[in-house]
């Protein structure tokens, strides 16, 4: 499976020496089409690396429902609350068409973060990537209802 990492923009130029250990606690996973992957507020524990399909991140907006706050390709990253407290999901998530990923527990990749730091740092700082480009993604999002609702 680490040949296969290699593939995900998200893991690019990441030692191999580190895709080989993330490939030792990866799982295939697949989703059907409306299968939900996690609710917002519930705990978090994994992420997910999207080979194949589309997900589609839902936010609960008071007096508008479910919103749409982006859909993820493959070659995408899901999930980034599993790091930080209170470690609950702060979106929906659903598969929109059959969907293959690899899945990796948080406790994990902290653990070897811990056990190699620079590398642990190199991977943090992906993910803190991550987050800001959804923190983006909700904010635009929600700038267009608010356009929309005036």
């Amino acid at each position: 499976m680490s040949k296969w990492l290699h593939e995900y923009p998200f893991l690019d130029e990441l030692p191999d020496s580190w895709l080989n250990k993330l490939a030792e606690i990866g799982q295939p996973v697949t989703y059907e089409a409306g299968h939900r992957i996690f609710v917002e507020g519930q705990r978090a524990e994994h992420f997910w690396l999207i080979g194949e399909g589309l997900v589609r991140l839902d936010i609960d907006v008071p007096g508008r429902g479910s919103v749409l706050i982006e859909k993820l390709a493959p070659g995408s990253v899901l999930g980034w609350s599993w790091m930080f407290p209170p470690y609950r999901w702060h979106f929906d998530a659903a598969a929109e068409r059959t969907t293959r990923a690899i899945q990796f527990h948080g406790s994990d990749v902290l653990r070897l973060c811990r056990e190699d730091p620079a590398a642990g740092m190199d991977l943090m700082q992906r993910f803190v990537a991550v987050l800001v480009e959804r923190l983006q993604a909700t904010r635009t999002r929600l700038l267009d209802l608010s356009n929309t609702k005036a």
